[in-house]
């Protein structure tokens, strides 16, 4: 008898395998340190006033796509150690410590720990990702008919972690900083290794010793046949697309050089399928377009933390006076770029309450990092309190504006522009281990009262009043218009309506099976698309609503496609990783699930393109219309799918 079948012959009191709720909350917990640093990820590289990189667009989706392609890459190999040397336990425990490792590196603000922190995260979430999601799959019979409705409730568990995550960030990075939050993405993932190591015995029957059968590829063949080909097409790609004008002008190099090395891998997919005996070429083959679907459906889903967050924060009327007072740190205080394309009825800021200085303090002021030749240019303003504090922490500090000191010899400035050019200034210390030599916090006399200052250039000052007329009120000074973070909209929605409407698209779905008019698996992953489809036609009429971003839109235009496109994957992921565990052999499973997340990649590398462009009307109806041909594309392979997955008794 199996391992898993010896899983599922122990079912809990609800119905499921005792170890599906281990592992429920182990993916929880890693879930909520996932998406907490998603979500916040490119605002942190963007932001130019809250302490964020200050890097432009362009170079913000190149850094998220990389990420996001990687992360998803590594389960490919991920999925091979698992099956031939580590098994899937001792995997997901090693991935979860590289994961808290990462976070723990984001939470220092400097670049080299920046870099290794994302490197980290793309590692353990080789190991971690692939291999519980195939424990949950060990933990059913072939053919049983609980395992849709098991990794519906371990999705949902996903998506528990993705809400929490939203709710802890705002307020992290409102009170303290973004740098805090990403730390805090590493306490949970802990707690996550915690609740796995706790329940070590318990998950015996999901793991499985590892296997290898003749003529399968071992790690040592995987290295030189697959990922040293691999590396050499990307550089190859993108030295190549730095001679190309269209790819200069377009996904640019980095992008390219990833595609062209994803060559070699799909090749060696191919492979697998050709060389499969009949027994496992039909499934094996059947597993081909749900990759598709599934590239494409998340090359759309993560622009949330690129693209759907750009429109969130520049783009999206986001007032939110309705918070009460008593959850006042999830009310983040709007700073001057807001104001650009906000109507005349938005209250300003008090004029005193701004300071005009040069770009680059603007700049440095944006990174809270202060030069001390800037501290003396400021001194010389009577009207202004320019105290600094000794370093570390001095009490009674407003977090949220304090800056750090340093000599002039550790502030490095650079400046580039994006394909619009629009000039972005990026801040950072050299050496980077230099310690401040104080901290301040800028202020003015105003109203009988010392009020906090924000340093900003003629540009923007002007920018904030351009649009408001003789009528528009003045906020009282030290006052400021309170806003909803961009992550609660971006991280916050999706994983509440994937809460909320499961339970819904279980029922549609079972009701159909009570009529005698069962939707298969297949077919539900082609109304996922085409629900996806309707999902980018909303964000389009949103974005002509608002005359893509000359004037901000209402937050309502994101909740309706949230709530849409949540349908849609439902309709979908779920039902991807489950056709993979049905579809593949056992031995194969973590390599195949690997497969999943490496078509996964693919599309996060061109969701990090397309978030570097404008969140505009065309943008969206272009994507709407290549979802739909994907759907076009499932439609036609959907007999095929169907006689593969009888064929299993899946």
């Amino acid at each position: 008898m199996s391992t898993s079948a010896n899983a599922a012959a122990a079912p809990a009191a609800q119905g499921h395998p005792r170890g599906l709720k281990p592992l429920f909350f182990t993916e929880m917990w890693e879930r909520l340190g996932f998406y907490l640093m998603l979500g916040i990820l490119f605002l942190y590289v963007t932001d130019t006033e809250r302490g964020g990189l200050g890097f432009t667009t362009a170079l913000a989706g190149e850094i998220y796509g990389t990420y996001m392609a990687f992360v998803y890459f590594t389960p490919f190999i991920g999925g091979m150690i698992a099956d031939r040397i580590l098994g899937y336990r001792r995997s997901v425990f090693i991935g979860g410590l590289l994961l808290a490792a990462g976070y723990f590196s984001l939470g220092i603000r400097s670049m080299p720990t920046f870099y290794a922190g994302l490197a980290l995260l793309c590692l353990g979430n080789g190991l971690f990702k692939p291999n519980i999601s195939a424990m949950v799959g060990n933990l059913y019979k072939a053919g049983d008919p609980r395992r849709d409705a098991g990794f519906n409730i371990f999705y949902m568990g996903i998506n528990i972690g993705a809400a929490v995550s939203a709710l802890l960030a705002a307020p992290l990075r409102n009170l303290w900083s973004f740098n805090t939050a990403f730390a805090a993405a590493g306490v949970g993932m802990l707690i996550g290794v915690v609740i796995l190591v706790l329940n070590w015995k318990r998950l015996d029957g999901a793991d499985r010793k590892p296997v290898a059968k003749a003529g399968d590829f071992g790690l040592k063949q995987m290295f030189l046949t697959i990922l040293a080909p691999a590396v050499a097409f990307g550089v190859i790609g993108y030295f190549v697309g730095h001679k190309i004008p269209f790819i200069m002008s377009t996904i640019k190099p980095v992008t390219f050089g990833f595609l062209v090395g994803m060559l070699p891998v799909a090749g060696y997919f191919a492979t697998l399928v050709r060389k499969a005996n009949a027994d496992e070429k039909p499934g094996l083959a059947a597993l081909i377009p749900v990759y598709v679907a599934g590239g494409t459906f998340f090359m759309i889903l993560h622009l949330s933390g690129g693209l759907m967050t750009v429109f969130a924060e520049r783009s999206t009327d986001r007032r939110a006076e309705w918070i009460p007072t008593a959850t006042e740190f999830y009310a983040q205080k709007a700073m001057p770029s807001y104001f650009g394309n906000a109507g005349p009825s938005v209250p300003r800021p008090d004029e005193r309450t701004l300071v005009v200085m040069p770009d680059e303090t603007e700049a440095m002021f944006g990174a809270r990092i202060l030069s001390e030749g800037t501290i003396a240019a400021l001194r010389a303003d009577p009207s202004l309190d320019v105290t600094v504090n000794p370093w570390p922490g001095t009490p009674g500090i407003d977090g949220a504006l304090v800056c750090r000191v340093f000599p002039d010899a550790n502030v490095s400035l650079t400046t580039s522009a994006d394909a619009h050019g629009v000039a972005t200034t990026s801040v950072k210390i050299t050496p980077e281990k230099a310690a401040p030599t104080g901290e301040v916090v800028l202020t003015r006399g105003v109203q009988g009262r010392q009020v906090p200052l924000i340093v900003v250039s003629s540009g923007t000052y002007d920018a904030v009043y351009d649009n408001a007329g003789a009528a528009t009120p003045r906020l009282e000074p030290g006052r400021y218009v309170r806003l909803l973070n961009a992550e609660i909209l971006t991280g916050f929605l999706n994983p509440l309506f994937v809460v909320v409407l499961t339970p819904v698209v279980v029922w549609f779905f079972a009701q159909r099976v009570k009529a005698g008019r069962p939707v298969s698996t297949a077919r539900k992953i082609f109304y996922g698309m085409v629900i996806t489809t309707l999902s980018l036609l909303v964000m389009a009429l949103g974005a002509r609503m608002g005359a893509d971003g000359a004037a901000k839109t209402s937050m309502m235009w994101l909740v309706a496609y949230y709530m849409v496109i949540t349908v849609g994957e439902l309709c979908l992921s779920p039902m991807g990783l489950s056709l993979v565990t049905k579809l593949a052999p056992a031995r194969l499973v973590g390599l195949m699930m690997g497969g999943w997340f490496l078509s996964t990649a693919v599309g996060n590398k061109m969701s990090g393109f397309i978030s570097g462009l404008e969140p505009s009307t065309a943008m969206f109806v272009i994507l709407a219309l290549a979802i739909l041909a994907v759907a076009g594309f499932i439609f036609v392979m959907l007999p095929r799918l169907d006689a593969a997955i009888k064929r299993y008794g899946a």
